[in-house]
């Protein structure tokens, strides 16, 4: 359906900035709060916290403008996207340039604050991020450099820190990876049939039949990843307890997934409840530590 034009101008680029739909801005900032809360040994300068938190939120409008650039002709051609301002034409090409620039420049503006290695991995992260889009076209796992994209928070995040990386930081960047794929392959799957037809990459083409165990094997992955970060740094009961509890919610989301009727608005609420599942992790490494 397309944007009715008597909505304000100011409602369609908060559309074009998804903070209409938060989900996708938590999702992550989770990874960027893990890596800061472990290096900082539990109390981080709260300062950095707010860098991180309006960082993450201005890198990822960025990040939805440069998609929808990208995808404007393509958007309009899938049944979840069709309505975005850039698919429907309710805001012009050159709006969207000004938008995602502004918000760059925002995320530039914040990253001046973090230290040298902190701000070089900042601008190491723009291309992959800004590219990302253009891999549905040539790459026939695009979620991975998406996820590619998100491990960038934990390792910014970190060095902001102790100006630098640890073992652990590595693994946490794993875990984060792994975790990305296994949720954005699911949120993937909403959309299979449309850019089937259209002629998209995704991972829940890629994998097939085999979707359903990919995504487990990225879960399991994901957990394997944290529990290695939660033995190198000791962390206590808690961060175990919840790790587990994490799991279930994993495993839960996986048996969901083989259901044969599944609705395609399932798996965006898939997608969601791993806001959640990442903030119970956080909060387990909160009290771990």
């Amino acid at each position: 359906m397309l944007t009715q034009p008597s909505e304000p101008t100011w409602k369609t680029v908060i559309r074009l900035l998804r903070w209409d739909k938060p989900a996708g801005r938590l999702i992550l900032m989770i990874p960027a709060l893990w890596a800061v809360v472990l290096a900082a040994e539990g109390t981080p300068p709260v300062p950095l916290i707010g860098v991180i938190i309006l960082g993450t939120l201005a890198t990822s409008a960025a990040g939805c403008v440069a998609n929808d650039l990208w995808d404007r002709n393509i958007d309009n051609q899938v049944e979840r996207t069709q309505s975005r301002p850039l698919a429907s034409r309710a805001l012009s090409i050159k709006t969207g340039i000004v938008v995602g620039l502004v918000a760059l420049l925002c995320a530039a503006g914040l990253a001046s604050y973090l230290n040298r290695f902190s701000f070089a991995l900042c601008v190491a992260a723009v291309p992959v991020i800004l590219l990302y889009p253009a891999a549905k076209r040539v790459f026939p796992v695009p979620q991975l450099v998406l996820s590619l994209a998100w491990g960038f928070a934990v390792l910014i995040s970190w060095s902001a820190v102790d100006g630098g990386l640890a073992a652990s930081t590595w693994w946490l960047w794993a875990a984060t990876v792994w975790w990305t794929l296994g949720f954005d392959t699911i949120y993937a799957l909403s959309d299979r049939e449309d850019d089937l037809k259209i002629g998209i990459n995704s991972s829940a083409i890629f994998f097939g039949e085999a979707v359903v165990g990919a995504i487990a094997l990225c879960f399991i992955a994901t957990v394997v990843c944290l529990g290695v970060v939660g033995i190198q740094l000791g962390l206590g009961s808690e961060f175990w307890l919840v790790l587990v509890l994490a799991t279930g919610g994993w495993t839960w989301q996986v048996a969901r997934l083989q259901e044969e009727t599944l609705p395609r608005p399932a798996f965006g609420d898939l997608f969601a409840q791993n806001v959640w599942l990442g903030f119970a992790v956080l909060l387990g490494m909160l009290l771990g530590l």
